[in-house]
């Protein structure tokens, strides 16, 4: 998802890596930590044109609808199989008005999934040519973000964030606002990348799920969990996104090699899988969140 707006960053923040945005411009940007390395920011000062530009590339997987490379054939196999477990997850949370919205939606690929399996699924999506995509192939079901607006309160089952918390400029002012429209019972589901696995420790400064300078935090799940705490809610359970641990070090290779190593791609993201069954510590998380119970 794009949110396209000005980013501030406390300046007392300690420094942490220095990375290069790899996919678009070949800038360099500094990742800085706070004094617990729980969470990380990007440290960018842009205004909404000059950022918005670091997104508008054909390249830019997130929103891409074709199947170009054999990369990109890759990509949209394991996104088809991780779409199957997402549903799987967000079912157990189905009511009996079952309203589901996808923050961040892109071109809409998992709210008209949802629609198939009998959710009332609406998405909001900020980029325009990802709204105009997800149009053409179901009208009326992606909305520009003031959409929220619309919506009553407490009226949303599930809310779900696909990658998405860590593009937002303001994550507690908008979960804030998302947990207003979240049922009492609801949940709010969202995946992010964990700067704690493995494949990060290993890649460093070429991991890819840094994606500088569109990701403005990277997150551990002590910081999701202090994030929401902040809001009176709780994580229920995680869950591990195992595909996400093979497709980042595939790409990491590319960065950091010059070249896609295959092989050494598929045996740090075993590696990465393996170790992450003791410590917990998978490439990205899926975090179920819930309000806390008075």
């Amino acid at each position: 998802m794009l949110l396209l707006f000005h980013v501030e960053h406390k300046s007392t923040n300690k420094p942490f890596l220095v990375c290069r945005d790899h996919a678009v411009s070949g800038e360099e940007f500094y990742v800085t930590s706070d004094s617990d390395e729980k969470l990380l920011k990007t440290q960018v000062t842009f205004s909404d044109s000059e950022l918005q530009r670091y997104y508008d590339t054909p390249n830019y997987i997130s929103h891409a609808d074709q199947k170009k490379t054999f990369f990109d054939r890759v990509y949209f196999t394991a996104r088809l199989f991780a779409q199957y477990r997402k549903l799987r997850l967000v079912f157990k949370y189905k009511s009996s008005v079952p309203t589901l919205l996808d923050f961040g939606a892109g071109v809409g690929h998992f709210v008209r999934a949802s629609r198939r399996q009998g959710w009332q699924a609406k998405g909001v999506e900020v980029n325009l040519k990802a709204r105009q995509i997800a149009d053409s192939k179901s009208p009326n079901t992606v909305f520009p973000l003031n959409y929220l607006d619309s919506l009553a309160p407490k009226s949303q089952s599930v809310i779900t964030l696909w990658h998405v918390l860590e593009h937002l400029p303001n994550p507690n002012q908008q979960v804030k606002q998302l947990k207003k429209l979240l049922h009492l019972e609801g949940r709010l589901i969202i995946a992010v990348p964990n700067f704690k696995s493995y494949d990060a420790k290993y890649f460093g400064a070429h991991w890819a799920a840094y994606d500088v300078p569109r990701h403005l935090w990277h997150f551990s799940k002590t910081s999701i969990s202090d994030l929401f705490e902040k809001h009176d809610m709780i994580v229920e359970s995680t869950h591990p996104m195992w595909l996400d641990a093979f497709y980042v070090s595939f790409l990491s290779t590319k960065y950091k090699f010059n070249s896609m190593k295959l092989l050494r791609g598929f045996l740090v993201g075993l590696l990465s899988n393996l170790k992450a069954i003791k410590t917990g510590e998978f490439s990205s998380l899926i975090y179920v969140v819930k309000h806390k119970k008075n």
